[in-house]
């Protein structure tokens, strides 16, 4: 007997508007389709204007009437986000749902963004962290749900405190782990800003558990000429069903998270089935290196120190331009 696959039901989000980034593959793929099906009108910023394009046109052949529209954005590039964050402010339209769902995962060798900073804390990490202080305004005027997705990997290994870029020492696995843990301590420890200052944004954490996506593919700009062997396991597994999800399952924990009435700030959310690794979406006990509002305040700090500019400057407009990375805290 074939099994239901899981799915949950989402609210009418008609008038509403949501940005997801990294939209035109996979698991933001996924979401961007589910939100646009519901109503929300749905802004994917991308990298790749051609994969963007192709996104919009696979929504739209499953929705016609899907709101979607692609915006510029590189992740990797402070300037980058400043620009999307100018752009949108110019827009100067509420934002009411914001998906950090972007991510690369494990370069061979180490790389750094343009900014110079280690390319998976600069992308998953800080990238978002800049982008949410541009959106600001907007997540405020919306009273906006902001849901910032991690990884198992955020489960595994520790934030490297005294060489966060990884300069002395790099290990892509670990490397990774870092960007999630710190991106995941921020997550918190904006709901917790943001009741404490009134700023009426709700912030909450998802993961996807594991599932056959691009992440792990070929990625020639990333020095990974073949599929990873992780890669190839976990397609094995999705095509009989073991264990794995599939975008469409991976996405629901994020999904539900950014919309359900019953998500709450603060929280976290992923699969529910064996491992947590697929299955229908449920809170989930946080993770033992995203417990401690310590370290979720000491992220936030180190985030504006490697940026050389505090979160509230941010908020308030562009960054400056070609402005560089501060000293890496103890070196």
């Amino acid at each position: 007997m074939a099994r239901t696959r899981p799915d949950i039901d989402v609210p009418d989000l008609s008038g509403k508007l949501a940005v997801v980034t990294g939209a035109s593959d996979g698991v933001g793929l996924a979401l961007a389709g589910r939100l646009a099906s519901a109503g929300a009108e749905v802004v994917m910023p991308v990298r790749n204007a051609r994969k963007g394009e192709a996104a919009i046109a696979t929504i739209k052949r499953k929705h016609p009437a899907a709101a979607v529209s692609l915006r510029e954005l590189d992740l990797s590039s402070l300037a980058s986000v400043a620009a999307l964050g100018a752009t949108l402010r110019g827009e100067n339209r509420p934002l009411h749902i914001l998906i950090n769902n972007a991510g690369v995962m494990t370069p061979p060798d180490r790389q750094t963004t343009a900014d110079g900073f280690e390319l998976q804390l600069g992308t998953n990490h800080l990238g978002h962290f800049a982008l949410v202080g541009h959106l600001l305004p907007l997540l405020r005027a919306g009273q906006a749900r902001v849901t910032s997705q991690l990884s198992v990997a955020a489960n595994q290994n520790a934030i490297n405190w005294d060489d966060p870029n990884w300069e002395r020492s790099y290990d892509g696995m670990r490397a990774y782990s870092h960007s999630k843990i710190a991106f995941g301590l921020f997550g918190l420890e904006l709901d917790r800003r943001s009741r404490a200052g009134g700023w009426g944004i709700t912030s909450n954490i998802s993961h996807p558990g594991l599932a056959v996506t691009n992440l792990l593919s070929a990625r020639p700009e990333l020095g990974r000429a073949q599929d990873t062997l992780g890669r190839r396991v976990i397609g094995a597994l999705g095509r009989r069903g073991i264990l794995v999800g599939t975008p469409e399952t991976a996405m629901l924990p994020a999904l539900y998270a950014a919309t359900s009435p019953d998500a709450r700030g603060g929280l976290f959310y992923g699969p529910s089935g064996i491992g947590h690794l697929s299955g229908a979406p449920a809170e989930q006990t946080l993770y033992s290196r995203l417990r401690g509002k310590e370290d979720a305040a000491r992220v936030w700090q180190l985030s504006e120190t490697l940026m050389a500019t505090s979160f509230a400057s941010v908020s308030l407009g562009p960054a400056p331009e070609n402005h560089r990375p501060g000293p890496t805290p103890g070196s």
